[in-house]
C-alpha cells in the first residue's frame, strides 16, 4: 500500500514540475499544424471546388513527418545563436516562428485560392516547418524530464497533442463557415505567439553542456553506431516495430469495415470522430500516468496484452454484424488501450535515446515507430482481399505475439524497470569491407525470400477461400511473382526487391557498427 501511495506521490510531484508543464504546453504547438495541414486544408480545397486529384497530391505534405530523421543530426550539431534559450529551445523557437509566418501567408494566399501552386507551396513549407518543431520539441523532452516524470509529461503531451490536431482541423472548418477561411488561417497562425512565450519561459536543458559533435558527419553517424552497437539493439529496434503492429492493422481501416458490415455515416462518425477520440486522449494520459505509478516494465506487459485482446470486438462485430451496442463498446475499449500502450510505449522511446543524439535517434525511433502505420493500409487490404474481415481481425491476436515474446527479451514478465539505458556493448571485431558486403547481401537474399514467401501465401490464401474445393496451392502464386502480366504484379514484385534492399543495408550498416574502425 505504501509503495503504491509513493507511486501517486510520484505523479503529482511531476504534475506540479515546470518541465512537464513546458514540455506538455509545447506540444499544443505541435498539433496545431498537423490539424492544418491533414484536416482544415483538403477540406477548404474541397470548398473551392479544386479537382480531387489535386487535393490528393496535397496528402504527399505529410512526407516530412516521416522523413525528419534526415535533417534531424543538423539540430544536435548546431546552435543558434540564442545562448539563453540553449539549442533546442533554440530551434523550437526559430521553428514556430517559421509556422507563424507561412501560417499568415496562407491566410493572404486564402483570398486568391487560384493560384494553387502558392497554396500547396505554403502547405509544404508549413509541414516541414512542424515536422522540424516536433524534432527540437522531442529532443527537448528527451533531454529536460527526469524518469518519474516521463510517464505523466507524455500522457498529457501526447492528448494534448491530438486534441490540438483535431480540434484545429474541425474548429477551423466550423468556424470558417461563418465567418472566412484567410481569417481562420491568421487566427490560427497568432495562437503560436503564446506557444512563443512558453518557449521562452521553459527551463533550459542542463544536456546542452554535453559534448556537441564536432563535425556533421559524427552528427550523422554516432547516433546510429552508439545504438547498434549495443547487445540488444536489433532486437529492440523489432520490439519498436512490433509492439503496436497488430493494433494498427486493426485500425487502419476500420471505417470501410463498419460501413461495409453495415452501419450508417452518423454510427461510424460518433463511433470514431467522437467516441474514439475521447477515448483516445483519455487512455493516453491515463497510461501515462499508469506508466509512472506501475513501472515502465508491467505497463508495457499490462496494456500491450489489453490492446492485442481489443481486437477481439471487431472479431464479434464481423460475426454477429450490425449491433450498435457492442459496435461503440467495441470501439471505444480499443481506442482507449492504444492509447494506454501509445502512453507507455512512448515513454520506452525516451529512455532509449541517448541524451547527447536526441533529435537524431528520437526522430529515427519515432519515424520507426510510424512506420507500421503508415504501412498498415495497404497490407491490411491486401490480408482482407485474401481471407476476409472475420479471419483478418484474429490473425491480428495472432500478429500481436511477437510483440510481448520480443518484449520478454529485455523486459522479462515481472520486472518493474528494464534497463534500456545500460544495454551490454558488444566487443568489436575487425571485418574487410568484403565480409561487410557479404552479410549485407546475405540479409538482402533471406529478406528477398521471406518477403517472396509472405506475398505467395497471401495470393494462396485468397484463392483458397473464393474457391475452398481447389486446394491450397502456394507454388502457382509463388511462381507468377516472378513473372509480372500487370501493374499490380509489378508493384508487389517491387515491394519484395526494395523490402530486399532496405533489409541488406541495414544488416551492413548494423555490421559495420559492431565492427572495429
Amino acid at each position: 500500500m505504501s509503495a503504491w501511495l509513493s507511486s501517486w506521490r510520484l505523479v503529482w510531484l511531476a504534475l506540479q514540475s515546470r518541465r512537464t508543464a513546458a514540455v506538455s504546453l509545447l506540444s499544443f504547438s505541435s498539433g496545431l499544424p498537423l490539424g492544418l495541414v491533414w484536416i482544415a486544408i483538403p477540406t477548404w480545397l474541397a470548398r473551392e471546388g479544386v479537382d480531387i486529384r489535386i487535393i490528393g497530391l496535397f496528402t504527399l505534405a505529410q512526407a516530412p513527418w516521416s522523413f525528419k530523421f534526415l535533417w534531424s543530426p543538423l539540430m544536435d550539431r548546431y546552435t543558434l545563436p540564442l545562448p539563453r534559450l540553449g539549442r533546442k529551445l533554440g530551434w523550437t523557437l526559430l521553428w514556430q516562428i517559421a509556422l507563424l509566418v507561412t501560417t499568415l501567408l496562407l491566410g493572404g494566399a486564402a483570398l486568391n485560392a487560384d493560384v494553387i501552386w502558392i497554396i500547396g507551396s505554403l502547405t509544404l513549407a508549413i509541414a516541414f516547418a512542424s515536422a522540424s518543431q516536433d524534432i527540437a520539441i522531442d529532443a527537448y523532452a528527451v533531454e529536460i524530464l527526469e524518469p518519474d516524470e516521463q510517464g505523466v509529461a507524455v500522457g498529457a503531451r501526447i492528448a494534448i497533442y491530438r486534441a490540438a490536431m483535431f480540434v484545429t482541423g474541425g474548429l477551423t472548418i466550423t468556424l470558417a463557415g461563418l465567418w472566412s477561411w484567410a481569417g481562420m488561417f491568421a487566427l490560427l497562425a497568432l495562437l503560436y505567439l503564446p506557444m512563443m512565450a512558453v518557449t521562452l519561459l521553459a527551463p533550459k536543458s542542463a544536456a546542452d553542456r554535453l559534448h556537441t559533435p564536432p563535425s556533421l558527419r559524427e552528427a550523422v553517424w554516432e547516433p546510429f553506431i552508439g545504438f547498434l552497437s549495443k547487445r540488444r539493439a536489433l532486437e529492440l529496434l523489432a520490439f519498436v516495430v512490433l509492439y503496436k503492429l497488430a493494433d494498427n492493422l486493426a485500425g487502419s481501416l476500420v471505417r470501410p469495415f463498419l460501413v461495409q458490415v453495415g452501419f450508417n455515416d452518423f454510427d461510424v462518425g460518433v463511433a470514431t470522430a467522437t467516441i474514439g477520440l475521447a477515448a483516445t486522449l483519455i487512455g493516453t494520459f491515463l497510461g501515462g500516468m499508469l506508466t509512472t505509478t506501475m513501472g515502465l516494465g508491467h505497463a508495457l506487459w499490462a496494456f500491450g496484452t489489453l490492446q492485442i485482446l481489443s481486437n477481439f470486438g471487431y472479431v464479434l462485430i464481423a460475426e454477429i454484424g450490425l449491433n450498435r451496442p457492442l459496435m461503440y463498446g467495441a470501439m471505444g475499449f480499443e481506442s482507449i488501450t492504444t492509447g494506454m500502450g501509445t502512453g507507455a510505449f512512448s515513454v520506452l522511446l525516451l529512455r532509449m535515446t541517448q541524451k547527447q543524439f536526441s533529435a537524431t535517434q528520437y526522430a529515427l525511433f519515432s519515424s520507426l515507430f510510424a512506420l507500421p502505420r503508415i504501412l498498415a493500409g495497404p497490407v491490411t487490404g491486401v490480408v482482407v482481399d485474401a481471407v476476409g474481415w472475420h479471419e483478418f481481425f484474429w490473425f491480428t491476436i495472432a500478429l500481436g505475439i511477437p510483440g510481448m515474446l520480443m518484449l520478454q527479451r529485455f523486459a522479462p514478465l515481472g520486472t518493474r524497470e528494464p534497463e534500456i539505458e545500460t544495454l551490454a556493448e558488444i566487443h568489436p571485431q575487425r571485418r574487410t569491407r568484403a565480409a561487410l558486403i557479404g552479410r549485407g547481401l546475405l540479409g538482402g537474399v533471406v529478406a528477398f525470400v521471406l518477403a517472396a514467401l509472405a506475398v505467395a501465401l497471401l495470393e494462396a490464401a485468397k484463392r483458397a477461400h473464393r474457391a475452398p474445393n481447389s486446394g491450397f496451392d502456394l507454388l502457382s502464386p509463388l511462381a507468377s511473382l516472378f513473372a509480372p502480366v500487370d501493374v499490380s504484379d509489378w508493384v508487389s514484385l517491387f515491394g519484395v526487391v526494395l523490402f530486399s534492399v532496405v533489409f541488406a543495408l541495414a544488416t551492413a550498416a548494423t555490421v559495420a557498427a559492431r565492427s572495429k574502425r
